[in-house]
């Protein structure tokens, strides 16, 4: 008996330091699969847990894009903008809990998500509580800066619906393109067909497409 007790006595400071370290690997793991600045998800880790909610039932897929983001950091400086797309982060965080959504900065001042819907006119609710999220002030060292934002989104249903979550991407991010144009806030579309001509698979136009050279950004 006393040699059980003292092998487990012994067993227990390794079992300990095991799920220290085991917690430590998990933390890293996911910490790597976050944007820094916002504490939102990474492209990687966006993709993996957004096709799982497109899976799960009727869907939305949207891209965010701020307005007025340039002039803040011409104006106010790097420091400021920062402040800004941190300030999104936390509010398209607390969208994405209230709702069930995952959320993704894209890059600079560009976000999507993917979140649960119930109907299009659910859709048209979120979209109108996100862009009164997005659009509050930001309070940075003393000076409110007044940041908009235009929104695309499209609607799909597993049951109907055969396209990816790139499609999904691509058309949402033709429609907010639309409503930056238009000076809509947000925009939904149709259908599942593309409004725009194509090239190396996103938008034409869109940052870092070049007819001919086979590279995008």
């Amino acid at each position: 008996m006393s040699q059980t007790l003292t092998a487990l006595a012994a067993a227990l400071p390794l079992a300990s330091g095991w799920s220290i370290h085991s917690l430590w690997m998990r933390r890293r793991i996911e910490s790597a699969r976050r944007d820094p600045l916002t504490g939102l998800l990474t492209r990687d880790a966006f993709a993996d847990r957004a096709v799982r909610v497109l899976a799960g039932g009727r869907s939305a897929a949207y891209v965010i894009d701020l307005n007025r983001f340039k002039e803040i950091n011409d104006v106010h400086g790097h420091a400021a903008g920062d402040a800004v797309i941190a300030a999104t982060g936390q509010r398209l965080t607390y969208w994405a809990n209230v709702n069930g959504a995952i959320v993704v900065r894209l890059g600079g001042d560009e976000f999507a998500a993917v979140a649960r819907v119930l109907s299009l006119a659910d859709l048209s609710w979120t979209l109108s509580e996100l862009t009164d999220a997005i659009e509050q002030p930001v309070i940075v060292d003393g000076r409110s800066l007044t940041v908009g934002a235009s929104i695309g989104a499209v609607a799909y249903d597993p049951v109907t619906d055969d396209v990816d979550l790139s499609t999904l991407l691509r058309l949402a991010d033709e429609q907010m393109y639309a409503a930056k144009r238009s000076g809509a806030d947000w925009l939904t579309a149709l259908d599942l067909t593309s409004q725009s001509e194509t090239v190396n698979g996103r938008r034409e136009g869109r940052s870092g497409t070049t007819r001919g050279t086979g590279a995008a950004a």
